[in-house]
C-alpha cells in the first residue's frame, strides 16, 4: 500500500485532514490502552476495551445525530453491568473491591477505539485504502514518537527479545490488522465491524490465561458474558430485523 506512489500523489488536503483525524484517534486509543495495561490485568483491559462496540452508536448519535434504538440503550445497560463485574473482579490489599486507575484509563481508551471505528467508516469509506492507511499510520507513528520524547522514555533496548513484540505489534497487529479492517469496512457498517472486533476481548482473555497465567475469576467471567450480551443486544437484533425484511 505504502509503495503505491502514483495513488499517493492523489492525496488532497481534505484527505490529509480526514486521515490525520483517524490517525490521531488511533494513537490515543492505543496510548490509553497501553497505559491502562500498566495498572490492570490483560483480561480486564481486553473486556473493557470491547465496550467500544456499545459506544459506537452513541458516538454516531453525538456526531451525526443518528437516533438511538431501544436495543442500544438496553445493550448499554447490560454492558455497564458487565463492566461492574469485570472491573471489580478481585480485591486490593485492604480486601476492598478494586476499580483501579488502569480500569478507568482502559475505559477511556475504549471510547477512542469506538471513535476510530466510527471515523474509519465515516471518513475512510470515501477514500482509497492506501491513502487511509498511509496517513493514519504516519500520524499515529509521529504522535507516538512525540509521546516517547515527552514521557522521557529514551532508553532504547535493541535486543531481539525487546524488538520482537514491537515488530509484532507494529506490523501484524497494527499495519496488517488495521489494513484489513479499513478495507473491510467499505463493505459493511461500523456497527457490524464493531461486533466482529469485539471478539478481541475473548481472545485477549484466552491469551492472558495461556501465556501470562492470569487467574480466571468468576466475576470476570460473568462480566465478560454480560458485556458480550450487551454487544449482541445493540447490533444483532437490528440485523435480524433487516434479514427478516429481505
Amino acid at each position: 500500500m505504502a509503495l503505491n506512489a502514483k495513488r499517493l500523489k492523489e492525496i488532497k488536503p481534505t484527505h490529509l485532514f480526514k486521515g490525520s483525524v483517524i490517525g490521531a484517534i488511533l494513537f490515543l486509543a492505543y496510548f490509553l490502552q497501553t497505559t491502562g495495561l500498566e495498572f490492570t490485568t490483560t483480561s480486564k483491559n481486553s473486556f473493557l476495551t470491547a465496550v467500544n462496540v456499545v459506544l459506537v452508536p452513541f458516538i454516531s448519535w453525538i456526531i451525526i445525530k443518528k437516533p438511538l434504538s431501544k436495543n442500544t440503550l438496553l445493550g448499554a445497560f447490560i454492558s455497564l453491568l458487565g463492566i461492574a463485574f469485570t472491573s471489580f473482579a478481585g480485591s486490593d490489599a485492604s480486601g476492598q473491591l478494586a476499580f483501579n486507575i488502569g480500569d478507568e484509563i482502559s475505559l477511556v481508551g475504549a471510547i477512542f477505539f469506538g471513535a476510530h471505528i466510527f471515523y474509519t467508516d465515516h471518513y475512510g469509506g470515501k477514500m482509497e485504502n492506501c491513502m487511509v492507511m498511509v496517513i493514519q499510520m504516519g500520524v499515529a507513528a509521529l504522535l507516538s514518537w512525540i509521546a516517547v520524547l515527552f514521557t522521557g522514555e529514551t532508553q532504547f533496548d535493541f535486543s531481539f527479545e525487546a524488538l520482537l513484540p514491537i515488530l509484532y505489534i507494529g506490523i501484524i497487529a497494527t499495519l496488517v490488522g488495521y489494513g484489513i479492517q479499513t478495507a473491510s469496512q467499505k463493505h459493511t457498517t461500523s456497527g457490524q465491524s464493531a461486533v466482529i472486533l469485539s471478539t478481541e476481548a475473548f481472545f485477549g482473555m484466552i491469551a492472558a490465561i495461556l501465556l501470562l497465567n492470569e487467574p480466571v475469576l468468576p466475576t470476570m467471567v460473568i462480566g465478560g458474558i454480560l458485556i458480550f450480551l450487551g454487544i449482541l443486544a445493540v447490533e444483532l437484533q437490528p440485523l435480524k430485523r433487516i434479514t427478516a425484511l429481505n
